[in-house]
């Protein structure tokens, strides 16, 4: 049986129960709880926007950062800043839709002029 979840109004979400932004900025984790409810704001031409609330009594408070864990995230994200053609570390996440930094992405065009 299935069960149907209440529908709120964009802004007219009643208290205690928050998007999962919100329990992030209260330190907080939905905890394995399903979605309780969602909210829809309405779009001209196109489906509404919707966002999925979850109860904050039944929310937990957000796991720890471990020193493993903030390690391999500063590696990730150091590869990420990390060019493949130049091998520099740019200082900036590489834009995936060049593939490579500013400098070698212009540097074709600048050998041809």
């Amino acid at each position: 049986m299935s069960q149907t979840l209440p529908v709120f109004p964009w802004r007219c979400a009643p208290d205690g129960y928050a998007t999962y932004r919100q329990l992030r900025a209260m330190g907080l984790r939905p905890g394995g709880q399903d979605v309780a409810a969602v909210i829809e704001r309405p779009r001209r031409r196109r489906e509404p926007l919707v966002a999925y609330l979850y109860r904050i009594e039944l929310a937990k408070p957000v796991r720890p950062m471990t020193a493993a864990k903030r390690a391999a995230l500063a590696r990730a994200d150091a590869a990420q800043r990390r060019c493949p053609g130049c091998g520099i570390d740019r200082g900036y996440r590489i834009p995936r839709s060049l593939g490579v930094c500013a400098w070698c992405a212009d540097a074709p065009a600048a050998l041809a002029a």
